[in-house]
């Protein structure tokens, strides 16, 4: 029997504070994967804020800094408790087992969990977030703070924007992740194949002694 593959669902938020509830996700966006980079689908909604929350003080500065990308998510806006269930369906018939994935995902997957429980009362990625940055830490060999893009290997980075706009950034971090996750599977493939080779070697020259 074969195993369901997993989906990458790359999903970038932007938002008007650092928590969800007293303040408010704007936007949010997912680029769906397969693990050789196939883009299977996109996701992208513009959202109210929620009733009672407010811009903080830091963010509301930032965003005067990004009027592009400021303009691009505050139009169409939907309702969260219609967008959000929209999107956990989405999410559920995508061709494979889905897990989320952010760069960072402290920050987005708290936004998203927070809002698919509160508005679709489920979360189809369980519990859990993968990290693009705790792999980039994984792999690099950097301390973990230092594990930030411009650090980072540019062969991983495919020539895509990262605008501040939620599906631009969810696409660019998702062809990220795939690229890091084939330099990965082939760096274990060679770590196999060379285990291989040597244990062969070693039974072989045991049946010549």
């Amino acid at each position: 029997m074969n195993a369901i593959p997993e989906i990458y669902v790359s999903t970038d938020v932007e938002a008007d504070g650092p928590i969800p509830g007293p303040h408010s996700m704007l936007s949010f966006a997912s680029a769906a994967y397969t693990a050789d980079k196939q883009l299977v689908g996109t996701f992208s909604a513009n959202l109210e804020t929620l009733e009672g929350a407010a811009p903080h003080p830091v963010q509301a500065a930032w965003w005067k800094t990004q009027p592009d990308a400021w303009a691009a998510c505050r139009i169409d806006l939907q309702k969260a408790e219609i967008a959000l269930p929209a999107y956990v369906e989405w999410v559920e018939a995508l061709p494979g087992k889905p897990v989320f994935v952010a760069y960072p995902a402290g920050f987005d997957f708290t936004y998203m969990f927070w809002y698919m429980m509160r508005f679709a009362g489920r979360c189809p990625f369980s519990w859990s977030a993968l990290d693009i940055k705790t792999l980039a830490f994984a792999m690099t060999g950097l301390p973990y703070r230092k594990a930030i893009k411009p650090r980072l290997p540019k062969h991983w980075f495919d020539e895509l924007p990262h605008t501040h706009i939620a599906l631009d950034d969810a696409v660019e971090q998702g062809a990220l992740f795939c690229n890091m996750l084939a330099e990965l599977r082939a760096t274990q493939a060679a770590r196999a194949q060379a285990e291989t080779t040597e244990e062969s070697e070693g039974k072989n020259a045991q049946s010549g002694d």
